[in-house]
């Protein structure tokens, strides 16, 4: 079933709690948007709600909202699932800066941090969990957390979650879970995987779809430079310097290639950091969030950060390696152009890549302008971008380090090292 409705009116006429709609006031929350206008009616009806809507639209709070007013009426417990830590951690802080003045605790269960903490934290039985499908369901397994008090779930971005293998782990959560349980799920694109797991986990589910899948927001200008390998970091070089006061995201498509994109844009001169899955939780966050005050310029980050970046400002997006899938194109062009700010996408296309263009042109409904390359300047990083490692690193690492040590002491460095 496809529901819609006008996208006018306030907060105040959704039937929100009015301690709700207070903290909203407070926080500058007065209008909301059309996603929300929709959704939150019929979730505070504990209804099962399939959500369709572009990137930057306001989808955590269409289901922040009812979560919160749901355990402050009913108690119980919510589940909120994500793709990426990065995301979870954004999504808590927006659950609590409208359930902490209510007293809500919220936790996150996420890898890459110590679980024995979190195991700790779901003993004190919070009201809303905010967590990524792998350590959850890792938690379950060792029978360490249950699911019995939890009444309403939450899939967001859901079409990643199975994009990147989570549908076996999500399955394990939902089978586990209380049958008589509100289950909502949202994502700005809907393969046919999701109305499959829809049909098999929810009751009657109402489709709102505030545009069609693949819709871009209209404030994303979008261009295509078809380019050489061998010229992508020149071509890189001369946009940086065009829009050099701009807050740019590079998307690569390895996370060895995203860790030399920022070397070599930091010997152009910029600041840059970068996110990718080799970089331990504590070392992205402090990434992410140089990125938003602004002592980097440059994030460079594989497609974890398509789904895990909501950092309202940034103004170009610069696909270095063309995404593989349409779906993986939309989301990552969603980082920029937010909330109706104006945004720019810039993709680099090599010549075998050029088939891939129709595909999401006919997925976003609009052609993209292919430009011509402009006048490339002289190349000015130490090392070109390769897409692969240097194999046998450590063991090179380890040489160089012999070399250091005088003649006479290396049989005792030997036992050391080992």
């Amino acid at each position: 079933m496809t529901q819609s409705k006008p996208s006018i009116g306030h907060f105040s006429d959704l039937g929100i709690n009015e301690k709700i709609i207070a903290i909203l006031t407070k926080k500058g929350f007065n209008i909301p948007t059309p996603i929300q206008y929709q959704v939150i009616p019929d979730a505070l009806e504990k209804k099962d709600i399939v959500g369709i809507a572009q990137t930057g639209t306001g989808k955590t709070l269409a289901f922040a909202i009812p979560i919160i007013q749901r355990i402050i009426s009913d108690k119980g417990q919510g589940l909120i699932l994500v793709p990426t830590r990065e995301l979870a951690l954004q999504v808590e802080q927006a659950i609590k800066q409208i359930g902490f003045p209510l007293g809500l605790r919220c936790v996150v269960v996420i890898g890459g941090t110590p679980q024995y903490r979190q195991v700790n934290a779901l003993k004190n039985n919070p009201h809303i969990i905010v967590a990524t499908p792998g350590r959850l369901a890792d938690l379950i397994e060792q029978g360490v957390y249950s699911l019995n008090r939890v009444n309403i779930i939450i899939l967001d971005e859901a079409d990643r979650m199975l994009d990147i293998g989570f549908l076996p782990q999500i399955k394990k959560i939902l089978e586990t879970a209380p049958v008589e349980r509100q289950t909502m799920l949202f994502s700005a694109t809907m393969p046919k995987s999701i109305p499959l797991l829809a049909s098999s986990f929810m009751k009657m589910p109402i489709r709102i779809e505030i545009a069609p899948q693949g819709t871009l927001s209209e404030t994303v200008e979008q261009e295509v430079f078809i380019v050489t390998k061998n010229d992508k970091m020149r071509l890189l070089d001369s946009i940086l310097q065009k829009y050099q006061k701009d807050k740019t995201l590079i998307f690569s498509r390895t996370k060895y290639g995203a860790k030399r994109i920022a070397r070599d844009i930091r010997n152009m001169g910029h600041t840059a950091t970068e996110i990718h899955s080799n970089r331990s939780q504590s070392q992205r966050k402090v990434a992410l969030d140089g990125f938003i005050n602004g002592r980097f310029r440059v994030l460079v980050a594989t497609d974890i950060a398509s789904r895990g970046i909501d950092v309202k400002d940034i103004s170009l997006v610069i696909n270095f390696d063309f995404p593989h899938g349409s779906e993986d194109y939309v989301h990552r062009i969603g980082r920029t152009g937010r909330v109706g700010c104006y945004g720019k996408a810039i993709s680099f296309v090599t010549s075998s890549e050029k088939a891939g263009i129709r595909k999401i042109e006919q997925l976003i409904r609009q052609s993209i302008p292919i430009l011509s390359l402009p006048t490339l300047p002289p190349e000015r990083a130490k090392q070109p971008h390769a897409e692969q490692p240097q194999f046998r690193r450590g063991r090179q690492s380890f040489a160089r380090r012999q070399q250091r040590v005088p003649r006479g002491h290396r049989q005792n460095n030997h036992y050391r090292y080992a």
